[in-house]
């Protein structure tokens, strides 16, 4: 133990120093699956696939066989590409485990920092490209609880984060989730950075040099080092509905909280609510329509009004021997005339060629 204490108080310093960042590893809260993002992000009470790993690693339990997940977006209209991988299986009737890895990153970027050389000449050919990337690799584990109809779920992730030469970060955190089931209610606890996030970045000084008086009163400083993501919560509350043998409506709402005060339509000083609100139609589990509603933001306008917006989702899956494909069309940083994308992802569940 006493080898341990010069650990523990390095750590509990480093912490200090850090700094709580309202808005951090935002490419974290887009969301994956297709299927999700068409229900506007309503599903931590029920997501109960591969894509749990994302939404609620509790969800997890339901997997009964190996799953994968894949899903590819544009985002800012191309600029940005965002790319999700999933997998996960049971380790026995009691518990599960996945694996996920995102990444976020723009390429291609044009480094214009050498652009004028010593002499102020203008050289073209000394510019160069680089890119901006994010990474997020996380592990999942879920259980179930001894309390009939619970089952709970962690994640544990690795955030690496790149720009070019100028800084790379390292971060780490957890997540962890709850999900209770009973007469066709579901319930869902989603606890995003639980612990906080802890990133530190190592930053390239003599890259930091060359532009370090390129603005006068500009730059003068080295950015902070460290940071720390504040927790999120999401909860949810879903129930299915029977229409006959074949059709079945599954409902939910969800309320986002961020601990900080944002535009959200319900925001103070301590918290900021963004509900959700997401419909999926199936018939016969194979075919499937969805609906959804969120992002509800209070807006100032310039003549000083306040007005209130929401950001409607469409979606479509098909389901045919183990395969499923869902599209979305949905806001995820589209800019210009194009308001929306589309959004295309696929599952694989092994279950059905057993």
């Amino acid at each position: 133990m006493k080898k341990l204490i010069p650990y523990i108080l390095l750590l509990i310093s480093t912490i200090s120093v850090a700094q709580f960042r309202n808005y951090s590893n935002e490419f974290l809260n887009i969301g994956v699956d297709a299927a999700a993002l068409g229900m506007s992000k309503a599903v931590v009470a029920s997501t109960n696939n591969v894509n749990s790993v994302y939404w609620n690693p509790a969800g997890l339990i339901n997997v009964k066989d190996y799953e994968g997940s894949l899903m590819h977006a544009s985002y800012f209209a191309g600029i940005a590409n965002y790319n999700f991988a999933g997998f996960a299986m049971p380790v026995d009737d009691r518990s599960a485990v996945g694996l996920s890895l995102i990444r976020f990153g723009v390429d291609d970027i044009l480094n214009t920092t050498e652009l004028i050389d010593s002499e102020g000449n203008i050289d073209y050919n000394r510019i160069s490209l680089f890119s901006a990337a994010d990474y997020a690799f996380t592990v999942s584990y879920t259980r179930k609880a001894l309390l009939d109809g619970f089952q709970f779920g962690v994640n544990a992730k690795i955030i690496r984060r790149i720009i070019g030469d100028f800084a790379t970060s390292w971060g780490f955190g957890f997540d962890a989730g709850i999900q209770f089931e009973r007469n066709n209610w579901k319930f869902g606890l989603m606890v995003r950075d639980i612990t906080t996030t802890f990133n530190t970045w190592a930053i390239n000084e003599a890259e930091f040099e060359k532009i370090r008086d390129a603005i006068p009163g500009e730059n003068q400083e080295l950015p902070e080092t460290t940071e720390l993501t504040k927790p999120k919560v999401q909860l949810g509350i879903a129930r299915v509905f029977y229409f006959g043998r074949d059709f079945h409506l599954l409902s939910e709402i969800d309320l986002n909280m961020r601990f900080a005060q944002t535009n959200d339509v319900i925001s103070t000083n301590f918290i900021s609510v963004d509900p959700a609100i997401g419909f999926q139609l199936d018939y016969d589990n194979l075919v499937f329509l969805r609906l959804g509603v969120g992002n509800f933001q209070n807006n100032t306008e310039f003549d000083g009004s306040n007005t209130l917006s929401v950001q409607p989702n469409l979606g479509l899956g098909f389901k045919y021997k183990g395969i499923q494909i869902d599209y979305a069309l949905t806001n995820i940083g589209s800019v210009g005339n194009a308001l929306y994308s589309n959004i295309f992802s696929i599952k694989f569940d092994y279950s059905f060629y057993r």
